[in-house]
């Protein structure tokens, strides 16, 4: 078995893939000529994006959609830099919502969240060092 993908529902993924690269530089791997699937290369888990209609189409009982003005779900996507103050800045400039601000944690982590542009959680943190 091998973590391969997160795969994010939204309303328009290329608008959303175009965020992601953007606010943290990720680039393109995959897009389907409907525009209703993309990926983006971020390391070795791929990180997808599906429209809400494929979901529909895909889930026979629904599903729970985000909502920017309401609180994120209990879930997030964790981005680790070496430049956190100015990578953490760029994805504001680049649309992201600072949701928690950059704060070192007992450990010695440098760790902020961020809502995308859909409103789904995004950790920006510096690697964790061995101790």
């Amino acid at each position: 078995m091998k973590y391969a993908y997160t795969i994010l529902y939204v309303e328009n993924v290329m608008e959303t893939i175009e965020f992601y690269e953007k606010a943290f530089e990720f680039r393109r791997k995959f897009m389907t000529p409907e525009n209703d699937y993309g990926e983006l290369i971020t390391g070795e888990t791929t990180i997808a994006f599906a429209s809400t209609e494929l979901g529909n189409s895909n889930f026979k009982n629904g599903f729970e959609k985000i909502n920017k003005s309401g609180k994120p779900f209990g879930v997030e996507l964790a981005f680790t830099t070496e430049n956190i103050e100015r990578d953490f800045q760029n994805a504001i400039k680049s649309g992201a919502t600072e949701f928690e601000p950059l704060t070192e944690k007992p450990w010695g982590q440098k760790v902020g969240y961020l809502r995308d542009n859909n409103g789904f959680l995004i950790e920006i943190c510096t690697p964790i060092k061995k101790q």
